[in-house]
């Protein structure tokens, strides 16, 4: 099956590569005349499909987009479906944490990452996969790999961040993965 990921986010674009190897699609990227897609929806399901209806809108192949969203108790479950917009609509990722940060003053967090993922297959058909990885949000930020706010996340059962840990450890316990291992079953399933 030929799969177009519905994103340029480059470091989306790697791990989703990466979960998806031996999986037997063929993974393209997102069209380079892909329309943006403005991610207005009310929830992280609604953004997700929006992407993925697009793609599929415009190759006429099966297209998968994920949302995700950092939930963090302290802030009553913000930034939530903002995440990627926190501190305002051109924010970088390190304007997003450095907000984070601020809003949290110095004290950590119980927190977890959610992530929809938008399947819509060759008929346009939709289906989705919700994964979530529980953790806490430091006070500083910490290690360099990954991106969004990996350098902050500390999942639960380890006492490093996302930006910290190995490529494959995070691969293996992210929100992303859990969301996508959901797919992956659900598509040898035969669903």
């Amino acid at each position: 099956m030929r799969l177009v990921l519905a994103t340029r986010n480059a470091g989306k674009i790697r791990e989703l590569e990466r979960l998806l190897e031996g999986t037997g699609m063929a993974v393209e990227p997102c069209p380079s005349d892909a329309p943006e897609v403005v991610e207005d929806g009310d929830t992280l399901a609604a953004n997700a499909e929006k992407k993925a209806r697009a793609v599929h809108a415009l190759t006429g192949l099966a297209a998968l987009a994920d949302d995700t969203g950092l939930e963090v108790d302290a802030l009553g479950g913000r930034p939530g479906v903002r995440s990627a917009r926190f501190a305002g609509e051109t924010a970088t990722d390190a304007d997003n944490r450095a907000r984070l940060l601020r809003e949290l003053d110095g004290q950590p967090s119980r927190a977890r990452f959610r992530t929809v993922v938008a399947f819509v297959d060759e008929s346009g058909a939709l289906h989705t996969f919700v994964g979530v990885c529980e953790g806490t949000i430091g006070t500083q930020e910490r290690g360099t790999s990954g991106f969004g706010y990996d350098a902050l996340f500390i999942p639960d059962g380890y006492d490093q961040t996302f930006a910290e840990l190995p490529l494959d450890t995070k691969n293996r316990i992210s929100h992303r993965a859990r969301a996508l291992a959901a797919f992956v079953t659900a598509r040898s399933a035969g669903g």
